[in-house]
């Protein structure tokens, strides 16, 4: 969000600067006499910067992965591109939609601005749908009264901060059409009582309410998700996350769709 609002204001004054240079002081300088350096950057910077702002802000976003929160599907340290029109056009820096055409599915994967501090993004599964009843107990999802069936458990290792080696099982999920990997540890969450995952710990359920999602990261037992932080509001949606175009410690996932 705050690269967006740096590229509004510098293609704004580079934008100014070459109107200026336009109808005021080009008509002032002598034939022949050189344009301002001033002036002629602004003019060699504007069309660029006009072009970034319009693909990062309508089509396709770049995005890095902080985190473990989405293994297996995501590694810390991707590099993934965000499609940025799939859920509608946004007004860039309000993120109000003025054209609307799809709405996020559940197996989708999606980059939104973080509910609790909307400036910093975050990527997750949608789990949930407006009006889904969510159940979350002994590692077991229930969406609407069926559980979600887990396959093909097998162990799992991978690298913690720290250098500690974190083994847990991986499952095959299927959400929706999404057949996709999760992790689960041992580990039982420790949840505020009055979070989500502290409902879920009690034995209860919940209903995403209209106009969000309930999100959750692949890694079940190591993320921050909506268990923590609530439902993510349709308003803070960025896009869906659909491909890994840059990795540098491992080449291998260049090029890997994300499903």
């Amino acid at each position: 969000m705050m690269f967006a609002l740096f590229m509004i204001v510098i293609l704004i004054v580079t934008g100014l600067i070459w109107l200026l240079d336009i109808f005021v002081l080009s008509k002032k300088r002598a034939a022949g006499a050189d344009e301002p350096l001033l002036v002629e950057y602004a003019k060699s910077f504007f069309p660029v910067i006009l072009v970034v702002f319009f693909v990062r802000s309508f089509i396709v976003e770049p995005f890095k992965i902080p985190s473990g929160s989405m293994m297996p599907t995501l590694l810390a340290g991707d590099f993934i591109l965000v499609n940025k029109f799939t859920y509608g056009l946004r007004v860039p820096i309000l993120n109000q939609a003025f054209i609307e055409i799809n709405q996020p599915k559940r197996g989708d994967v999606i980059v939104f601005h973080y509910p609790p501090a909307p400036s910093i993004d975050y990527i997750k599964r949608v789990v949930g749908l407006p009006g889904d009843s969510i159940r979350y107990q002994d590692k077991q999802l229930t969406i609407n009264g069926e559980p979600v069936l887990l396959k093909d458990g097998s162990e799992y290792e991978y690298v913690m901060s720290g250098l500690n080696v974190v083994t847990a099982k991986k499952y095959r999920e299927k959400l929706g059409s999404v057949e996709h990997d999760i992790l689960i540890h041992d580990l039982m969450g420790n949840y505020d009582a009055d979070s989500i995952g502290g409902k879920f710990s009690n034995g209860e359920e919940v209903i995403v309410p209209a106009g969000h999602y309930f999100a959750m990261g692949d890694n079940r037992d190591n993320s921050s998700d909506s268990r923590v932080w609530g439902f993510v509001p349709e308003r803070n949606l960025v896009g869906k996350a659909f491909f890994i175009w840059m990795n540098f410690d491992e080449g291998s996932r260049i090029g890997n769709a994300i499903k």
